[in-house]
């Protein structure tokens, strides 16, 4: 008999029954924790009594819930670019380091966010009350959204950064370039995946917070997360509060969408670029 010489691959026998062990606990983890609550918050988002209804769905869609989602995306934004136009200096002077000196320095945005997210957010309270005015407005809201969301741009920024090619750098100072014209046709643009990162990952926690709104803001600032609580916890209503939670899901859905064609665009920019 012929003795075959064909190799195992490394996906079958053994290896891949071991994977589908280690795995089968996350989808479990999924299905309780993640899938469930989804469910359970459609249900009640187009049922009353048991029956289906578009009741409480068109009722989330009306002009004074909307204006609340509006509101949102505002504060979203502005946390956005705020992030954005203190994290990529902060990014950048990092990229910039000595590795070891930058992985110190790194340590204090990291360090913050080891701490309970109320924590931060009651202290903030504490600081504002005793040593300024702003206690209770938009802009306290804002700077304790910034604040909260600022590591979650400098990181992914960073990241990109440290790995950019220094040849390039090189070569647009050889050809004449001087500091702002090479970062501005070299770095920022290949630096652009690590932003599109960054502004994913601060525009949709800050769209859907609600706790920095009513610690910092003292109920006068309603944002939609605000609106959610309200429905659940307060008014005990949650068809209302599944039906606004629908909404919110389908928006930062589609946000997520546009981020990663922008995202997948940016990387393939950065490719073009490469060759």
């Amino acid at each position: 008999m012929k003795r075959s010489n064909a190799k195992k691959k490394p996906g079958t026998g053994a290896f891949r029954i071991k994977r589908s062990l280690f795995a089968g606990p996350y989808i479990v983890w999924m299905a309780i924790f993640i899938l469930s609550p989804m469910l359970l918050i459609l249900y009640y988002a187009f049922t009353s009594d048991g029956s289906f209804t578009l009741e409480y769905l068109r009722a989330a869609l009306g002009w004074d819930y909307f204006r609340v989602l509006l509101d949102s995306v505002r504060f979203a934004l502005y946390t956005t670019v705020l992030c954005l136009l203190l994290g990529y200096p902060v990014a950048y002077l990092l990229s910039r380091m000595k590795k070891s000196t930058a992985a110190l320095l790194s340590v204090f945005f990291i360090v913050p966010m080891w701490m309970n997210f109320l924590l931060r957010t009651y202290a903030w309270k504490v600081l504002l009350g005793a040593f300024t005015n702003i206690l209770y407005t938009e802009s306290a809201v804002l700077l304790g959204m910034v604040y909260n969301f600022l590591p979650f741009m400098i990181l992914p920024v960073y990241t990109t950064l440290i790995k950019l090619d220094e040849s390039y750098i090189e070569a647009a100072s050889d050809l004449g370039a001087n500091a702002t014209r090479t970062f501005l046709k070299v770095v920022l643009p290949l630096s652009m995946p690590g932003v599109v990162s960054g502004v994913t990952m601060v525009f949709i926690p800050s769209t859907t917070t609600f706790a920095i709104s009513q610690l910092l803001g003292g109920g006068k600032t309603m944002l939609y997360g605000d609106l959610i609580y309200m429905k659940f916890i307060t008014e005990q209503s949650w068809n209302a509060g599944s039906a606004l939670s629908v909404i919110l899901l389908v928006f930062v859905l589609l946000s997520m969408a546009l981020m990663k064609k922008a995202e997948r665009g940016a990387s393939e920019e950065e490719g073009d670029r490469l060759w």
